[in-house]
């Protein structure tokens, strides 16, 4: 549709229904109504009145599976209504021109799709990684030029990389392929991307979320052919909402933290004769503990204890979900929590104990919620976020005092959404 046109459609209403279809809240109808005619109006700016296409592609929050998809185990990921949003006019020209919000054109010829180590890090080498691998699986990719606007804070364990990683593999389905790419290629695709092109050695779970919609349970048990499954959640239906707060902490020379984690299951795992803890079961950890004691470490085997049991966890949160017993889904995504601060032990750093963000935001949010709702710490840990699954009619109190500890828009209220990378328009 002509961009003037379809700015005169959205202020008319027209598409409020599909607005409140992707992002489920009909509180954020107004703001999206707004936000999409911003970007509209940004890409007329750049590139001037035309015929366009509009894409939206999710974040995606961590349910289940604490630190299981590195040692080949099982995660509940879930996607989000804050997502990153494309106005996009396919073009003649064999080159791909995409400006975000706040940054410099990006211009990459279809003829020059290697690698450049000078690109590591960047968006560019995101946008040419996904490029790179679509033809390599065979599909047909063209040039195109997009206005991009993203929801998905950077930094909040909310995936923004994957979203934008989804958003073009979306682009090139839709645009070039009839569609025919499918979810699970797009995430896969998008972990290529950051994997080799971007240098960033994540897993697949971020992708998979991002790009299959609602929740997804994926078994990593062959990462090349990851198993995935979509389980349906109207979180709304039980009278719930997500809440992501950001504690504010600092993330600088957590590094060495995060890889000690999977370097310790590891370890723990190859005490009995494994390369990872998914090839390992509860009875065998159980049975070895003082093998594993004595050459890995007590945290080690703290830590391998974590793994099986989030492991068997995730596969009851998905069982509760299916057999629609909410409030058993509740306890496990709690013990999951507890899980994670006792064993895994990745809510604060014992070298620096007088900073305890998450610590303390999960004590305010147990006091706040009492017997109600859930919550846990949300990805990697150490700093960054809480997650809380909290009733709809004390959103307003939670929101209220979890930013009396760590500021205004520190708490973000969100939903589950059921849509992964889409056309929108």
């Amino acid at each position: 549709m002509v961009t003037h046109d379809l700015i005169k459609k959205i202020k008319n209403g027209m598409y409020d229904e599909t607005l409140k279809d992707i992002y489920v809240d009909e509180k954020k109808i107004a703001y999206e109504r707004e936000r999409y005619i911003k970007a509209i109006e940004s890409y007329t700016e750049h590139f001037g009145e035309g015929e366009v296409f509009v894409f939206s592609a999710p974040g995606r929050s961590e349910i289940g599976g604490n630190h299981t998809d590195h040692q080949c185990g099982e995660v509940l990921a879930a996607s989000i209504n804050n997502d990153v949003i494309a106005i996009v006019q396919n073009l003649e020209e064999p080159c791909v021109r995409v400006i975000s919000a706040g940054y410099e054109m990006i211009t990459i010829y279809l003829d020059d799709l290697c690698r450049r180590e000078d690109e590591e890090a960047t968006t560019t080498a995101l946008i040419r990684g996904v490029l790179a691998k679509t033809k390599e699986y065979g599909y047909q990719i063209g040039g195109f030029q997009a206005v991009v606007t993203s929801d998905v804070l950077i930094g909040a364990g909310l995936s923004s990389s994957a979203a934008f990683e989804t958003l073009m593999g979306t682009i090139l389905s839709e645009l070039f392929n009839d569609g025919k790419i499918s979810p699970i290629e797009i995430a896969m695709i998008g972990q290529f991307a950051e994997n080799v092109y971007f240098g960033k050695p994540c897993g697949l779970m971020d992708q998979m979320a991002c790009s299959v919609g609602s929740l997804a349970h994926i078994d990593f048990q062959n990462p090349a052919a990851p198993l995935v499954e979509r389980i349906e959640l109207d979180l709304d239906g039980y009278g719930y909402s997500l809440c992501i707060t950001d504690t504010k902490g600092s993330h600088a020379d957590l590094t060495s933290d995060y890889a000690a984690i999977p370097e310790e299951m590891k370890r723990a795992a190859a005490c009995l004769g494994k390369e990872v803890l998914g090839k390992v079961t509860r009875k065998e950890v159980l049975t070895n503990l003082p093998r594993i004691r004595e050459q890995a470490g007590d945290r080690a085997a703290l830590r391998a204890i974590h793994y099986v049991c989030e492991n068997e966890r995730v596969r009851k949160e998905v069982a509760a979900l299916r057999e629609n017993r909410f409030g058993d889904f509740l306890r496990l995504v709690k013990e999951s929590g507890d899980s994670s601060y006792k064993y895994l032990q990745n809510v604060y750093v014992c070298y620096d104990v007088e900073h305890q963000n998450v610590s303390i935001a999960l004590a305010v949010s147990d006091m706040i919620l009492g017997a109600q709702g859930a919550n846990r710490v949300h990805g990697g840990g150490f700093a960054g976020t809480i997650q809380a699954f909290v009733p709809n009619d004390i959103v307003t109190l939670y929101k209220t005092e979890m930013e009396k500890v760590f500021g205004d828009g520190a708490c973000d209220v969100l939903k589950i959404r059921k849509y992964g990378g889409i056309q929108v328009m």
